[in-house]
Protein backbone atom coordinates (compact mmCIF):
# COMPACT_ATOMS: atom_id res chain seq x y z
CA UNK A 1 0.00 0.00 0.00
CA UNK A 2 1.15 3.53 -0.77
CA UNK A 3 0.94 6.33 1.80
CA UNK A 4 -2.13 8.46 1.05
CA UNK A 5 -0.18 11.68 1.59
CA UNK A 6 2.35 10.53 -1.03
CA UNK A 7 -0.48 9.77 -3.45
CA UNK A 8 -1.95 13.24 -2.97
CA UNK A 9 1.42 14.88 -3.53
CA UNK A 10 2.48 12.73 -6.50
CA UNK A 11 -0.61 12.07 -8.62
CA UNK A 12 1.20 11.84 -11.95
CA UNK A 13 3.72 9.35 -10.56
CA UNK A 14 0.83 7.19 -9.38
CA UNK A 15 -1.03 7.58 -12.69
CA UNK A 16 2.03 6.35 -14.54
CA UNK A 17 2.39 3.33 -12.23
CA UNK A 18 -1.28 2.49 -12.82
CA UNK A 19 -0.71 2.78 -16.57
CA UNK A 20 2.47 0.73 -16.91
CA UNK A 21 1.26 -1.96 -14.49
CA UNK A 22 -2.15 -2.18 -16.17
CA UNK A 23 -4.10 -1.70 -12.94
CA UNK A 24 -7.86 -1.27 -13.13
CA UNK A 25 -8.08 1.86 -10.98
CA UNK A 26 -9.53 5.32 -11.58
CA UNK A 27 -7.32 7.66 -9.54
CA UNK A 28 -9.76 10.57 -9.91
CA UNK A 29 -12.41 8.43 -8.23
CA UNK A 30 -10.00 7.78 -5.36
CA UNK A 31 -9.34 11.51 -4.99
CA UNK A 32 -13.09 12.26 -5.00
CA UNK A 33 -13.72 9.75 -2.23
CA UNK A 34 -10.69 11.08 -0.32
CA UNK A 35 -12.24 14.57 -0.53
CA UNK A 36 -15.52 13.20 0.86
CA UNK A 37 -13.65 11.65 3.79
CA UNK A 38 -11.89 14.93 4.54
CA UNK A 39 -15.17 16.88 4.31
CA UNK A 40 -16.99 14.47 6.62
CA UNK A 41 -14.12 14.63 9.12
CA UNK A 42 -14.33 18.42 8.99
CA UNK A 43 -18.08 18.29 9.59
CA UNK A 44 -17.60 15.83 12.45
CA UNK A 45 -15.03 18.03 14.12
CA UNK A 46 -17.30 21.08 13.84
CA UNK A 47 -20.33 19.25 15.25
CA UNK A 48 -18.30 17.75 18.10
CA UNK A 49 -17.03 21.22 18.99
CA UNK A 50 -20.63 22.43 18.98
CA UNK A 51 -21.58 19.56 21.28
CA UNK A 52 -18.78 20.45 23.71
CA UNK A 53 -19.80 24.10 23.80
CA UNK A 54 -23.41 23.11 24.41
CA UNK A 55 -22.37 20.68 27.18
CA UNK A 56 -20.46 23.44 28.96
CA UNK A 57 -23.57 25.65 28.91
CA UNK A 58 -25.86 23.09 30.54
CA UNK A 59 -24.56 23.41 34.16
CA UNK A 60 -24.72 27.21 33.92
CA UNK A 61 -28.22 27.37 32.45
CA UNK A 62 -31.36 28.26 34.43
CA UNK A 63 -34.21 25.80 34.96
CA UNK A 64 -36.02 27.13 31.90
CA UNK A 65 -33.08 26.88 29.45
CA UNK A 66 -31.48 23.71 30.76
CA UNK A 67 -34.02 21.25 29.20
CA UNK A 68 -33.69 23.04 25.88
CA UNK A 69 -29.89 22.71 25.96
CA UNK A 70 -30.14 19.05 26.91
CA UNK A 71 -32.50 18.41 23.99
CA UNK A 72 -30.14 20.31 21.70
CA UNK A 73 -27.27 18.14 22.92
CA UNK A 74 -29.29 15.01 22.17
CA UNK A 75 -29.95 16.16 18.61
CA UNK A 76 -26.31 17.07 18.12
CA UNK A 77 -25.40 13.58 19.37
CA UNK A 78 -27.69 12.05 16.74
CA UNK A 79 -26.08 14.22 14.10
CA UNK A 80 -22.64 13.04 15.19
CA UNK A 81 -23.68 9.38 14.92
CA UNK A 82 -25.10 9.98 11.44
CA UNK A 83 -21.86 11.61 10.27
CA UNK A 84 -19.79 8.81 11.84
CA UNK A 85 -21.90 6.22 10.04
CA UNK A 86 -21.42 8.01 6.70
CA UNK A 87 -17.71 8.45 7.41
CA UNK A 88 -17.24 4.74 8.13
CA UNK A 89 -18.82 3.78 4.79
CA UNK A 90 -16.75 6.28 2.81
CA UNK A 91 -13.52 5.38 4.65
CA UNK A 92 -14.06 1.70 3.84
CA UNK A 93 -14.63 2.63 0.21
CA UNK A 94 -11.42 4.65 0.22
CA UNK A 95 -9.49 1.80 1.86
CA UNK A 96 -10.58 -0.62 -0.85
CA UNK A 97 -9.25 1.75 -3.50
CA UNK A 98 -5.99 2.32 -1.61
CA UNK A 99 -5.41 -1.44 -1.65
CA UNK A 100 -5.45 -1.25 -5.45
CA UNK A 101 -2.85 1.50 -5.77
CA UNK A 102 0.30 -0.08 -7.25
CA UNK A 103 3.85 0.38 -6.06
CA UNK A 104 6.14 2.62 -8.08
CA UNK A 105 8.32 0.41 -10.28
CA UNK A 106 12.07 0.99 -10.23
CA UNK A 107 13.38 3.29 -12.93
CA UNK A 108 15.53 0.40 -14.18
CA UNK A 109 12.55 -1.96 -14.60
CA UNK A 110 11.66 -2.49 -18.27
CA UNK A 111 8.31 -1.05 -19.31
CA UNK A 112 6.10 -3.57 -21.08
CA UNK A 113 2.68 -5.19 -21.18
CA UNK A 114 3.24 -8.96 -20.97
CA UNK A 115 5.90 -11.59 -20.29
CA UNK A 116 6.95 -11.22 -23.93
CA UNK A 117 8.38 -7.84 -22.93
CA UNK A 118 10.60 -9.24 -20.18
CA UNK A 119 14.27 -8.60 -20.80
CA UNK A 120 16.84 -11.38 -20.67
CA UNK A 121 19.88 -10.28 -18.68
CA UNK A 122 21.82 -13.52 -18.21
CA UNK A 123 22.20 -17.09 -19.45
CA UNK A 124 23.99 -19.94 -17.74
CA UNK A 125 24.81 -23.31 -19.23
CA UNK A 126 24.23 -24.66 -22.70
CA UNK A 127 21.14 -26.74 -23.49
CA UNK A 128 22.22 -30.32 -24.06
CA UNK A 129 22.34 -31.66 -27.61
CA UNK A 130 20.92 -35.16 -27.22
CA UNK A 131 22.22 -37.99 -29.42
CA UNK A 132 18.82 -39.66 -29.09
CA UNK A 133 15.19 -38.53 -29.15
CA UNK A 134 14.63 -37.28 -25.60
CA UNK A 135 11.39 -37.96 -23.77
CA UNK A 136 9.32 -35.29 -22.13
CA UNK A 137 8.85 -35.48 -18.36
CA UNK A 138 5.47 -37.23 -18.57
CA UNK A 139 6.90 -39.92 -20.85
CA UNK A 140 9.78 -40.40 -18.41
CA UNK A 141 7.37 -40.78 -15.48
CA UNK A 142 5.23 -43.26 -17.42
CA UNK A 143 8.25 -45.26 -18.61
CA UNK A 144 9.37 -45.94 -15.03
CA UNK A 145 5.93 -46.01 -13.37
CA UNK A 146 7.05 -43.05 -11.29
CA UNK A 147 3.64 -41.37 -11.13
CA UNK A 148 -0.09 -42.05 -10.95
CA UNK A 149 -1.41 -39.06 -12.89
CA UNK A 150 -4.51 -40.55 -14.53
CA UNK A 151 -5.62 -42.65 -11.57
CA UNK A 152 -5.23 -39.83 -9.05
CA UNK A 153 -7.16 -37.47 -11.35
CA UNK A 154 -10.17 -39.78 -10.95
CA UNK A 155 -9.94 -39.33 -7.21
CA UNK A 156 -8.74 -35.74 -6.81
CA UNK A 157 -9.59 -34.08 -10.09
CA UNK A 158 -7.47 -32.59 -12.85
CA UNK A 159 -4.13 -30.92 -12.14
CA UNK A 160 -3.43 -33.14 -9.16
CA UNK A 161 -0.43 -35.47 -8.98
CA UNK A 162 0.84 -38.56 -7.25
CA UNK A 163 4.52 -39.54 -7.37
CA UNK A 164 5.76 -43.09 -6.85
CA UNK A 165 8.95 -44.66 -5.47
CA UNK A 166 12.11 -42.86 -6.73
CA UNK A 167 10.15 -39.68 -7.55
CA UNK A 168 8.93 -39.43 -3.96
CA UNK A 169 12.53 -39.61 -2.79
CA UNK A 170 13.64 -37.13 -5.46
CA UNK A 171 10.99 -34.59 -4.48
CA UNK A 172 11.92 -34.85 -0.82
CA UNK A 173 15.62 -34.67 -1.66
CA UNK A 174 15.13 -31.47 -3.65
CA UNK A 175 13.25 -29.86 -0.78
CA UNK A 176 15.75 -31.04 1.82
CA UNK A 177 18.66 -29.91 -0.36
CA UNK A 178 17.23 -26.40 -0.71
CA UNK A 179 16.52 -26.07 3.00
CA UNK A 180 20.07 -27.11 3.82
CA UNK A 181 21.26 -24.44 1.40
CA UNK A 182 19.11 -21.79 3.08
CA UNK A 183 20.32 -22.80 6.52
CA UNK A 184 23.92 -22.45 5.38
CA UNK A 185 23.09 -18.98 4.05
CA UNK A 186 21.99 -17.84 7.51
CA UNK A 187 18.22 -18.11 7.06
CA UNK A 188 15.89 -19.30 9.80
CA UNK A 189 14.11 -22.46 8.69
CA UNK A 190 10.42 -22.29 9.48
CA UNK A 191 7.37 -24.36 8.66
CA UNK A 192 4.09 -22.49 8.35
CA UNK A 193 0.42 -23.50 8.01
CA UNK A 194 -1.09 -23.83 4.56
CA UNK A 195 -4.00 -21.57 5.52
CA UNK A 196 -4.43 -18.03 6.78
CA UNK A 197 -7.00 -15.37 7.56
CA UNK A 198 -8.08 -12.82 4.98
CA UNK A 199 -5.98 -9.96 6.40
CA UNK A 200 -2.79 -11.90 5.63
CA UNK A 201 -3.73 -12.17 1.94
CA UNK A 202 -4.57 -8.47 1.88
CA UNK A 203 -1.15 -7.90 3.46
CA UNK A 204 0.78 -9.57 0.66
CA UNK A 205 -1.42 -8.04 -2.04
CA UNK A 206 -3.04 -11.32 -3.11
CA UNK A 207 -6.37 -9.74 -2.06
CA UNK A 208 -8.64 -8.01 -2.93
CA UNK A 209 -7.62 -8.80 -6.52
CA UNK A 210 -6.89 -12.49 -7.06
CA UNK A 211 -9.47 -14.11 -4.80
CA UNK A 212 -10.51 -16.39 -7.66
CA UNK A 213 -7.10 -18.09 -7.44
CA UNK A 214 -7.50 -19.05 -3.77
CA UNK A 215 -9.36 -21.93 -2.13
CA UNK A 216 -11.71 -20.77 0.64
CA UNK A 217 -12.83 -22.73 3.73
CA UNK A 218 -16.03 -20.86 4.71
CA UNK A 219 -16.73 -22.89 7.88
CA UNK A 220 -13.47 -21.64 9.39
CA UNK A 221 -13.17 -18.33 7.51
CA UNK A 222 -9.73 -19.38 6.28
CA UNK A 223 -8.04 -19.43 2.88
CA UNK A 224 -5.45 -21.92 1.58
CA UNK A 225 -2.16 -20.20 0.80
CA UNK A 226 -0.23 -20.42 -2.46
CA UNK A 227 3.06 -19.48 -0.80
CA UNK A 228 4.46 -19.23 2.74
CA UNK A 229 5.04 -15.53 1.99
CA UNK A 230 1.40 -14.95 3.03
CA UNK A 231 2.00 -16.19 6.57
CA UNK A 232 5.55 -14.88 6.93
CA UNK A 233 4.60 -11.34 5.93
CA UNK A 234 1.90 -11.29 8.62
CA UNK A 235 3.85 -13.17 11.29
CA UNK A 236 5.12 -9.96 12.97
CA UNK A 237 2.04 -7.90 12.10
CA UNK A 238 1.35 -5.22 14.69
CA UNK A 239 4.68 -5.71 16.45
CA UNK A 240 7.28 -2.98 16.80
CA UNK A 241 10.62 -4.50 15.93
CA UNK A 242 14.03 -3.02 16.74
CA UNK A 243 16.37 -1.92 13.99
CA UNK A 244 18.97 -4.24 15.49
CA UNK A 245 16.54 -7.15 14.89
CA UNK A 246 16.75 -6.58 11.14
CA UNK A 247 17.07 -8.15 8.72
CA UNK A 248 14.94 -11.14 9.66
CA UNK A 249 15.66 -13.98 7.24
CA UNK A 250 13.15 -16.78 6.81
CA UNK A 251 13.17 -19.90 4.67
CA UNK A 252 9.54 -20.93 4.87
CA UNK A 253 8.35 -24.40 3.97
CA UNK A 254 4.70 -25.22 3.34
CA UNK A 255 2.32 -27.10 1.11
CA UNK A 256 0.80 -24.63 -1.34
CA UNK A 257 -2.57 -24.49 -3.07
CA UNK A 258 -3.69 -22.53 -6.12
CA UNK A 259 -6.92 -22.85 -8.05
CA UNK A 260 -5.24 -21.77 -11.31
CA UNK A 261 -8.58 -20.31 -12.37
CA UNK A 262 -8.69 -19.21 -15.98
CA UNK A 263 -5.76 -21.37 -17.09
CA UNK A 264 -7.73 -24.31 -18.46
CA UNK A 265 -5.88 -25.90 -21.35
CA UNK A 266 -2.77 -23.79 -20.77
CA UNK A 267 0.48 -25.44 -19.66
CA UNK A 268 -1.34 -28.13 -17.72
CA UNK A 269 0.44 -31.28 -18.90
CA UNK A 270 2.01 -33.45 -16.21
CA UNK A 271 3.65 -31.58 -13.35
CA UNK A 272 2.97 -28.03 -14.54
CA UNK A 273 0.34 -25.68 -13.07
CA UNK A 274 -0.85 -28.05 -10.36
CA UNK A 275 -3.41 -27.20 -7.70
CA UNK A 276 -1.15 -28.44 -4.90
CA UNK A 277 2.62 -28.33 -4.57
CA UNK A 278 5.42 -27.76 -2.06
CA UNK A 279 7.69 -24.77 -1.82
CA UNK A 280 10.60 -23.41 0.16
CA UNK A 281 10.34 -19.63 0.06
CA UNK A 282 13.03 -17.08 0.85
CA UNK A 283 11.57 -14.13 2.76
CA UNK A 284 13.38 -11.06 4.08
CA UNK A 285 12.10 -8.40 6.48
CA UNK A 286 14.58 -5.54 6.24
CA UNK A 287 15.18 -1.90 7.04
CA UNK A 288 13.47 0.91 5.19
CA UNK A 289 16.49 1.48 2.98
CA UNK A 290 16.22 1.13 -0.81
CA UNK A 291 19.96 0.54 -1.22
CA UNK A 292 19.92 -2.28 1.34
CA UNK A 293 16.84 -3.77 -0.30
CA UNK A 294 18.58 -3.71 -3.68
CA UNK A 295 21.50 -5.65 -2.16
CA UNK A 296 19.17 -8.22 -0.61
CA UNK A 297 17.28 -8.52 -3.86
CA UNK A 298 20.50 -9.41 -5.64
CA UNK A 299 21.51 -11.80 -2.85
CA UNK A 300 18.21 -13.67 -2.98
CA UNK A 301 18.62 -14.02 -6.73
CA UNK A 302 22.17 -15.33 -6.34
CA UNK A 303 21.04 -17.96 -3.80
CA UNK A 304 18.44 -19.30 -6.22
CA UNK A 305 20.94 -19.24 -9.06
CA UNK A 306 23.32 -21.25 -6.90
CA UNK A 307 20.56 -23.80 -6.24
CA UNK A 308 19.76 -24.23 -9.91
CA UNK A 309 23.47 -24.35 -10.81
CA UNK A 310 23.96 -27.11 -8.23
CA UNK A 311 21.15 -28.97 -9.97
CA UNK A 312 23.14 -28.56 -13.21
CA UNK A 313 20.28 -27.04 -15.16
CA UNK A 314 20.73 -24.52 -17.98
CA UNK A 315 18.82 -21.36 -17.14
CA UNK A 316 18.36 -17.71 -17.88
CA UNK A 317 17.47 -14.66 -15.75
CA UNK A 318 14.92 -12.13 -16.98
CA UNK A 319 14.20 -8.61 -15.76
CA UNK A 320 10.41 -8.67 -15.47
CA UNK A 321 8.56 -5.82 -17.16
CA UNK A 322 6.07 -3.53 -15.43
CA UNK A 323 2.99 -5.16 -16.92
CA UNK A 324 4.04 -8.64 -15.78
CA UNK A 325 5.47 -7.94 -12.33
CA UNK A 326 2.31 -7.38 -10.31
CA UNK A 327 0.98 -4.40 -8.39
CA UNK A 328 3.24 -4.47 -5.34
CA UNK A 329 6.62 -5.05 -6.94
CA UNK A 330 9.35 -2.43 -7.27
CA UNK A 331 11.58 -4.82 -9.19
CA UNK A 332 11.32 -8.48 -10.16
CA UNK A 333 13.72 -11.00 -11.62
CA UNK A 334 12.65 -14.46 -12.78
CA UNK A 335 14.85 -17.50 -13.26
CA UNK A 336 13.74 -19.76 -16.10
CA UNK A 337 15.14 -23.26 -16.58
CA UNK A 338 15.54 -24.90 -19.98
CA UNK A 339 12.88 -27.50 -20.86
CA UNK A 340 14.16 -29.65 -23.76
CA UNK A 341 10.77 -31.01 -24.85
CA UNK A 342 9.42 -27.51 -25.31
CA UNK A 343 12.65 -25.99 -26.56
CA UNK A 344 12.14 -23.03 -24.29
CA UNK A 345 12.92 -21.66 -20.83
CA UNK A 346 10.20 -22.01 -18.19
CA UNK A 347 9.97 -19.99 -14.95
CA UNK A 348 11.09 -21.78 -11.79
CA UNK A 349 11.93 -18.87 -9.46
CA UNK A 350 10.47 -15.41 -8.96
CA UNK A 351 12.52 -12.84 -7.02
CA UNK A 352 10.71 -9.69 -5.86
CA UNK A 353 11.41 -6.51 -3.92
CA UNK A 354 8.36 -4.66 -2.59
CA UNK A 355 9.87 -1.96 -0.33
CA UNK A 356 7.23 -0.93 2.28
CA UNK A 357 4.17 -1.76 0.15
CA UNK A 358 3.37 -4.98 2.02
CA UNK A 359 4.51 -3.71 5.42
CA UNK A 360 2.01 -0.84 5.32
CA UNK A 361 -0.77 -3.33 4.62
CA UNK A 362 0.21 -5.57 7.56
CA UNK A 363 1.43 -2.81 9.90
CA UNK A 364 4.92 -4.31 9.96
CA UNK A 365 7.13 -1.72 11.64
CA UNK A 366 10.36 -1.13 13.52
CA UNK A 367 11.86 1.67 15.61
CA UNK A 368 15.11 2.93 14.09
CA UNK A 369 18.22 3.93 16.03
CA UNK A 370 16.94 7.51 16.24
CA UNK A 371 13.68 6.38 17.80
CA UNK A 372 11.62 7.01 14.65
CA UNK A 373 8.95 4.52 13.63
CA UNK A 374 9.54 3.04 10.17
CA UNK A 375 7.78 0.54 7.94
CA UNK A 376 9.91 -2.46 7.05
CA UNK A 377 10.90 -3.47 3.52
CA UNK A 378 10.01 -6.99 2.39
CA UNK A 379 11.51 -9.20 -0.29
CA UNK A 380 10.84 -12.75 -1.42
CA UNK A 381 12.12 -15.38 -3.81
CA UNK A 382 11.56 -19.04 -4.46
CA UNK A 383 14.25 -21.34 -3.09
CA UNK A 384 12.62 -24.33 -4.74
CA UNK A 385 9.11 -25.40 -5.75
CA UNK A 386 8.22 -29.03 -6.35
CA UNK A 387 7.23 -30.80 -8.41
CA UNK A 388 7.61 -28.00 -11.00
CA UNK A 389 11.44 -28.08 -10.83
CA UNK A 390 11.28 -31.79 -11.66
CA UNK A 391 10.13 -31.00 -15.21
CA UNK A 392 13.47 -29.52 -16.35
CA UNK A 393 15.35 -31.81 -13.94
CA UNK A 394 14.09 -35.06 -15.48
CA UNK A 395 14.28 -33.87 -19.05
CA UNK A 396 17.79 -32.40 -18.87
CA UNK A 397 19.32 -35.31 -16.94
CA UNK A 398 17.90 -38.22 -18.96
CA UNK A 399 20.11 -40.75 -20.70
CA UNK A 400 19.47 -42.88 -23.78
CA UNK A 401 18.92 -45.97 -21.62
CA UNK A 402 16.15 -44.19 -19.72
CA UNK A 403 18.15 -43.55 -16.55
CA UNK A 404 18.30 -40.13 -14.89
CA UNK A 405 21.59 -38.64 -13.72
CA UNK A 406 21.70 -37.19 -10.23
CA UNK A 407 23.93 -34.09 -9.93
CA UNK A 408 26.82 -34.42 -7.48
CA UNK A 409 25.44 -31.78 -5.07
CA UNK A 410 22.14 -33.64 -4.77
CA UNK A 411 23.59 -37.14 -4.36
CA UNK A 412 24.07 -36.90 -0.56
CA UNK A 413 20.31 -36.28 -0.26
CA UNK A 414 19.57 -39.32 -2.43
CA UNK A 415 21.50 -41.79 -0.32
CA UNK A 416 24.59 -41.43 -2.49
CA UNK A 417 22.86 -42.68 -5.66
CA UNK A 418 24.28 -41.31 -8.92
CA UNK A 419 21.41 -42.40 -11.15
CA UNK A 420 17.71 -43.23 -11.05
CA UNK A 421 16.01 -45.91 -13.12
Amino acid sequence: MIDLKFIRQNPELIRNAILVKKIDLNLDNLFNIDAKVLELKKQLQAVEEEKNINAREVPKANNLDRPLLIEKGRKIGQQIEEIKSQLKIVEEELQKLLWLVPNIPAAEAPVGATEDDNVEIKRYGTPKAFSFKPLDHVEILEKHNWAELERVAKVSGSRSYSLVNDMVLLEMALLRFSMEKMKNKGFNLITVPAFAREFAFIGTGHFPVGKEQVYFIPEDDLYLTGTSEVVLNALHSGEILKETDLPILYAGFSPCFRREAGSAGKDTRGLIRLHQFYKVEQFVIGKNDPSQSAKWHQQLLEISEEIIMDLELPYRVVDVCTGDMGAGKVRQFDIEAWVPSEQKYRETHSCSSLHEWQARRTNLRYRDLNGKMQYCHTLNNTAIATPRIMVPFLENHQNSDGTINIPAKLQPFMGGATKLG
